[in-house]
């Protein structure tokens, strides 16, 4: 089962114990075979919409987005408790912060029902 784990907020400023944990931390899920990507996300995101036929480009950054994605994990896990157990890892490294787990549906996980 592959799940993508988004921060959406982070309160703890990285010092350099704390690069130093996360980067073991991934080193270890590459290893592992877990981590399939990781990275942070630029906030000048482009917003695009489509309604009606018309498609409209907005650029950002979105300060008013107070749950914006900042950073992903895509991980391949056997169950969703192991998606979690893996993210409250993550958290008790990168200190305060939130963020959201969903699993990802594909060719190799289709939907439920499918």
């Amino acid at each position: 089962m592959r799940f993508l784990m988004m921060t959406t907020e982070t309160r703890t400023v990285p010092d350099e114990q704390l690069m130093t944990e996360m980067g073991r931390f991934i080193e270890e899920m590459s290893r592992a075979g877990v981590l399939l990507a990781t990275g942070g996300l630029d906030p000048r995101a482009t917003r695009i919409t489509s309604s009606g036929g018309t498609v409209t480009v907005t650029d950002g950054p979105y300060t008013e987005a107070k749950e914006a994605v900042v950073g992903f994990a895509l991980i391949e896990t056997r169950t969703k408790e192991e998606a979690v157990e893996l993210s409250k890892r993550f958290w008790r490294i990168a200190g305060d912060g939130a963020g959201v787990i969903q699993q990802v549906f594909g060719p190799e996980d289709p939907m439920p029902g499918q």
